[in-house]
């Protein structure tokens, strides 16, 4: 590698110190945090500060061959950024500038290296509020948010990333820049290509630039739980909170697998002994107090053992950061799980209709008993997106066959239930099979054809998505 062409080009664009090729460096950039999917070694990692560096990069490995893995802080779940053997991997993290807040049109326009909760901050002093917040937002960035299209908590009332974003700045696999989008509040102009590059888990291009919509903050949200004696009552109560028009601003839910996990990684005096809780809450100001009331009337109808509400902003703050707890929870009970630290998780992302919740909860226990593997099961309930943790041991393949199983019989649940493979993860190296069979022959054609149009070589992420 040393004195390579490929190289010589790359040092020359960036300069020495965004060129990477220490091996432990290259190591630490060969996978996200998706468990059990292969992940290669990269020729080299590169880290450029602007568009036109990230021309540079794309330019310079079209003109070598070499496949590029466009990499933001690598937390997604399903490996769209596993890296392949020999690629180059192009890291936005250091491309991290807000570039503009602006308050009268609600907007920001940001790198894709911006970390969620930096943005969250910066427009919070404007009275204003990014509301997609996956999990990881204190460490993901904007831009895989966007190659994701990630989801999040409140997506049962504010909905999913694409619905933030406007506009984007795209590297093509030609190293020309496309721009999509707008700036305005309304705009129909042309096929909706801003849509196309959300969620394309970069293997059509590379995003420079992001254009959010931003909201006002909300009021202040009330809090409560509901406690159950089995998921699918919880599941239940879901549906029925639906049909009664209710609109909760959170609605999570936690079986014994996961509030067990989370008490052991950080004590908050949960109640490990429900079989299921249910975290909502309500930001409608005035009404709060009265749209919680008529969430806790719902829960107990559906059989909730126990409702409580959040006495205080503080208590209301230590619930949903034990809701956020729960993949580093869940990947601490995995290690502890099985001798020599070889506990690994499967974690699965189906989402199904609110009325079909209880059925893939009732599905999901019933598989983890005939493969007989642990799963834990925690998810964004107002979404009947769910996230089955399948605990596998790494270092016997039965247990991972048992778990790869489970993992595709719970996929097989899904679909058959009107659901889908993936609602906020992706797809990645994780569901080819599976987002084959939910889009079908044409889907799958007219997927390859979009491909082929915009990365005729195949160069952006290969083996990911399709």
């Amino acid at each position: 590698m040393v004195g390579s062409p490929l190289l010589d080009d790359l040092r020359a664009a960036l300069g020495d110190d965004a060129v990477l090729t220490d091996p432990d460096l290259l190591r630490m950039h060969r996978r996200d945090e998706a468990d059990l999917c292969p992940a290669g070694t990269p020729l080299l990692v590169v880290r450029p500060r602007s568009t036109e560096e990230v021309v540079a990069v794309v330019r310079a490995a079209a003109r070598h061959g070499v496949p590029v893995v466009p990499q933001g802080a690598r937390t997604g779940l399903a490996g769209a950024a596993n890296a392949v053997d020999g690629a180059l991997v192009l890291s936005t993290v250091a491309m991290d500038a807000i570039r503009e807040i602006d308050p009268v049109g609600r907007i920001a326009v940001v790198q894709p290296g911006v970390v969620n909760a930096t943005l969250a901050g910066a427009v919070a002093k404007h009275g204003l509020r990014y509301p997609p917040d996956p999990g990881s937002w204190e460490s993901s960035t904007i831009g895989g948010n966007v190659a994701t299209n990630a989801g999040g908590m409140c997506c049962v009332k504010y909905g999913v990333t694409t619905e933030y974003v406007l506009g984007l700045e795209v590297v093509l696999a030609s190293g020309e820049v496309l721009r999509t989008g707008r700036r305005t509040a309304k705009g129909v102009a042309g096929y909706d290509l801003t849509r196309l590059f959300v969620g394309s888990e970069g293997t059509l291009g590379v995003i420079t630039e992001v254009t959010v919509s931003l909201r006002p903050v909300p009021e202040e949200s009330l809090t409560m739980v509901a406690v159950f004696g089995s998921t699918a009552e919880a599941g239940v109560a879901v549906a029925d909170i639906a049909a009664q028009g209710l609109s909760p601003s959170l609605l999570e839910l936690l079986d014994r697998t996961h509030l067990r996990a989370i008490e052991a990684y950080r004590p908050m005096g949960l109640r490990t002994d429900a079989r299921a809780l249910l975290l909502a809450a309500a930001d409608t100001g005035v009404r709060a107090a009265d749209d919680l009331a008529r969430l806790a009337e719902v829960c107990a109808a559906a059989g909730a053992e126990e409702v409580y509400a959040a006495t205080d902003a503080v208590e209301a703050a230590a619930l949903l950061q034990a809701r956020r707890l729960a993949h580093p929870a869940m990947e601490k009970f995995a290690a502890e799980a099985f001798p020599g630290g070889n506990g690994g998780l499967v974690i699965d992302d189906v989402a199904v209709p609110r009325g079909a919740l209880a059925a893939l909860l009732d599905g999901i226990a019933r598989i983890a008993e005939e493969c007989d593997v642990p799963i834990g099961v925690v998810g964004h309930a107002g979404d009947g997106n769910m996230h089955p943790n399948i605990v596998v041991d790494r270092a016997d393949p039965a247990s991972v066959a048992r778990g790869r199983r489970a993992f595709d019989e719970i996929m097989r649940l899904g679909l058959a239930l009107g659901g889908t493979c993936t609602g906020e993860h992706g797809v990645g190296l994780l569901k080819r099979d599976w987002l084959a069979r939910e889009i079908g022959p044409v889907g799958v054609r007219v997927h390859q054809a979009i491909k082929a149009a915009l990365d005729p070589e195949g160069l952006f992420n290969p083996g990911k998505v399709l």
